[in-house]
């Protein structure tokens, strides 16, 4: 039996599924993930990525923080691919309860799914730092240097730099559904990232999957190992 095959079982069988996922669901839109060989970390700046995507940076170099956060992080016209799709159509089915990501792009909401936890925030949300107004995607990409709101504060992406926590809410939200999930599936991810890669060790259900191209640190504990691409392998998901 193949691998994808016994993946349809599981999920056949299932009524509560929750999908832990990361940057590699996303690959297949044309965003480009941070830890792969091409990806943002391992590409020459003036400033390491991690250094320009930090609280610290970005008050202290905003122009230079909006320069990159527009050419390399704020991909909003992208496009859901198989893996968002099947996912939301799980959800539609009612075998997926839950979108646990990492990723800030809203390609989950954009093919359907409607309850999706997004740790590190969106790139479709933004506010002004000083009056709280909301402001678009489209505003941030298109605004000269900085973007500021007509009361003169400067317009922050709703995304979590480095040296900021994690919303407790969603963090909440995320962990209650991943503790009630009887089937958790991983996909996309290297679980590199804390405290958010930690929040799979509240799973206790007995079908674990991991899909990913590389290995992950959840390999040996888990119940299905798929390594691939996360779309092709979702696409191919019977239900």
């Amino acid at each position: 039996m193949t691998n994808e095959k016994t993946l349809s079982q599981i999920i056949e069988k299932a009524s509560n599924i929750v999908f832990f996922g990361g940057a590699g669901v996303s690959t297949e839109s044309g965003i480009p993930d941070f830890r792969s060989r091409d990806g943002l970390y391992n590409q020459k700046y003036k400033y390491p990525p991690e250094t320009i995507l930090s609280h610290g940076f970005f008050m202290s170099h905003t122009e230079e923080f909006f320069e990159f956060y527009r050419d390399k992080i704020l991909k909003y016209q992208a496009k859901p691919n198989k893996a968002h799709l099947k996912l939301a159509e799980l959800e539609e089915k009612g075998r997926l309860s839950a979108v646990v990501t990492q990723n800030i792009d809203g390609l989950h909401q954009a093919a359907g799914s409607r309850r999706v936890f997004e740790l590190h925030g969106s790139v479709h949300r933004n506010h002004c730092m000083n009056c709280g107004k909301f402001f678009t995607a489209d505003f941030v990409m298109n605004a000269q240097g900085v973007p500021k709101c007509e009361c003169g504060g400067t317009v922050k992406p709703d995304v979590v730099l480095y040296e900021e926590g994690l919303d407790a809410d969603v963090m909440y939200g995320a962990i209650d559904a991943i503790a009630r999930a009887d089937v958790l599936i991983i996909g996309g991810t290297s679980l590199a990232v804390y405290p958010a890669a930690g929040l799979i060790d509240v799973y206790k259900g007995d079908n674990l999957v991991v899909i990913n191209r590389d290995r992950t640190p959840a390999d040996l504990r888990a119940d299905l190992v798929i390594c691939g691409s996360i779309g092709e392998i979702l696409g191919q998901v019977e239900i």
